[in-house]
């Protein structure tokens, strides 16, 4: 067009697609929350379910993770003590990276996570002795019972079933809806804005949060206190009881 050689802007008759209307944010609230994390303790996706409303992890990110990166003794020797930990490093995304680069992150584990996390361990050993020769080595934290990886059907049947079972309508809540109460939670808790955000892996945070971000992968503390002060949580909560083991 601006040398005259056409006419008219093709992209002039192009309409805009109107897309389909997104769900409205919403989050539960605390005496909820306590409720939703009491009927998982027999899901399968207990754990799951912990993790993702004590850390904010995307239910993306927590699909991704292996044994590997999951730390849950941490160093109390060391001075400072370094924590129980989950790296928040990959996603089930196209390319198995998050969804930002900032969004790489190593979060320290509340209390009830580091249990639910254990005896999840211990769940997933006995589906390997009953898969037998068809377990399959995956090596992922949250998998199936024959140890593939957990698809986002498998995931929102699970947690539908805890909503109904916490006495929700299953159609109203979703898992990614866990993340935003982690947010709603530490927001009422009075933690700051800026360390939200660092927390979700959010960019917008000051120069002194990037500068820290560069250090070698810094273990954030803040959300495993404040969830350890909202639910009260000790090192002797009681187990959860044994779950039921869904088909693969």
């Amino acid at each position: 067009m601006a040398r005259d050689k056409v006419k008219r802007n093709v992209v002039a008759l192009c309409s805009i697609p109107k897309g389909q209307p997104g769900r409205p944010s919403k989050s539960l609230t605390l005496d909820q929350a306590k409720v939703v994390l009491d009927a998982a303790q027999e899901s399968r996706l207990h754990a799951y379910i912990v993790l993702s409303l004590l850390t904010g992890a995307r239910t993306e990110e927590l699909r991704a993770p292996t044994w590997d990166h999951v730390d849950l003794d941490g160093r109390p020797d060391n001075d400072p003590p370094v924590p129980p930990s989950i790296q928040v490093w990959h996603s089930v995304r196209v390319g198995g990276d998050t969804k930002t680069r900032k969004s790489r992150r190593t979060l320290a584990l509340p209390v009830r996570c580091v249990g639910a996390t254990r005896h999840h361990r211990q769940f997933q050993e006995r589906d390997r002795e009953q898969a037998g020769p068809k377990w399959q080595n995956t090596g992922i934290v949250f998998a199936t019972s024959v140890g593939t990886a957990l698809d986002a059907a498998n995931v929102r049947r699970a947690f539908r079933a805890v909503a109904r079972k916490a006495g929700l309508n299953p159609r109203d809540w979703t898992p990614r809806e866990l993340r935003h109460n982690f947010v709603s939670l530490l927001s009422d808790s009075g933690v700051s804005i800026e360390a939200i955000a660092d927390l979700c892996g959010h960019a917008g945070t000051t120069v002194t949060e990037k500068v820290y971000r560069h250090q070698l992968r810094p273990v954030l503390l803040n959300g495993a206190a404040a969830m350890d002060r909202i639910f009260n949580a000790t090192p002797d909560d009681p187990a959860p009881t044994k779950p039921t083991l869904p088909e693969a």
